[in-house]
């Protein structure tokens, strides 16, 4: 290894983990720790931004700690700052090891980086299409709306109200952009994340075969799904979750 590539990786070692491993020999222990501020300053900035629900969740000297944990275990695979919160999930679902931790962490972390990711996505709606007829169109789930599944209350965890086990049934929720490039979210239940895989899995079908499909699933006549079906087709038309295909 040349020279100047030893210096680098000194340097690097330092940055990342500045209690254990010192710095190139030769260069100012001031100049060293004006690098190993500015990136550890970076990188925790970033992360309370992103997941400020999280962050709210931890004394200054607890998420620091975990900030550096993530800057000492996990090796990023992008060199984006936007990409950083990607790699903290990572870090938390496959190295992050700690006890002391909510339960219900790496789903809340999740939840928020969807956020973040819709937030920042490229992709751009097409113009609104007119619909007279939920029923007769064929629908399409806007590239920006991601339908999630919990075990935790996610949207609801804060400071107040931290739960410890998994709630009884899993929470459902749809978050997505909208043509106002606002990022929303919206409860659902398991039915109506049903008709949103259906709509997924079967773009052939139109409104009223999505909803025939729920009522044989649901082993019920299809009059008793048509009317809160049409109007679940229409909502999520009007939140620009669905899109005609």
């Amino acid at each position: 290894m040349k020279h100047f590539q030893q210096i680098q990786e000194s340097m690097t070692r330092f940055v990342r983990d500045p209690d254990t491993c010192s710095g190139p020999e030769g260069i100012e222990a001031r100049r060293m720790a004006i690098y190993r501020d500015l990136f550890f300053n970076n990188i925790e900035g970033f992360l309370s931004n992103g997941f400020p629900v999280c962050r709210s969740l931890y004394c200054d000297e607890a998420w620091h700690s975990m900030v550096r944990d993530f800057m000492c275990r996990h090796c990023c695979q992008s060199p984006y700052f936007l990409h950083i919160a990607e790699e903290f999930l990572t870090y938390l679902s496959e190295e992050r090891d700690s006890q002391t931790d909510p339960v219900f962490l790496r789903e809340l972390a999740h939840y928020e980086w969807v956020e973040l990711a819709l937030d920042i996505a490229e992709q751009e709606l097409p113009p609104a299409v007119a619909v007279e007829d939920v029923l007769k169109v064929r629908w399409a789930v806007s590239p920006l709306a991601w339908s999630l599944a919990y075990q935790f209350p996610v949207q609801h965890i804060s400071g107040d109200f931290q739960p410890t086990a998994p709630s009884a049934e899993p929470t459902f929720i749809v978050v997505y952009r909208n043509r106002q490039d606002e990022v929303q979210f919206l409860e659902i239940n398991q039915v109506t994340a049903r008709l949103l895989s259906i709509i997924v899995e079967r773009p052939e079908l139109n409104g009223a075969e999505i909803l025939a499909e729920i009522a044989h699933e649901l082993h019920v006549e299809y009059a008793s799904v048509v009317g809160f079906g049409s109007e679940i087709l229409a909502q999520m038309r009007e939140l620009d979750i669905l899109l005609v295909n």
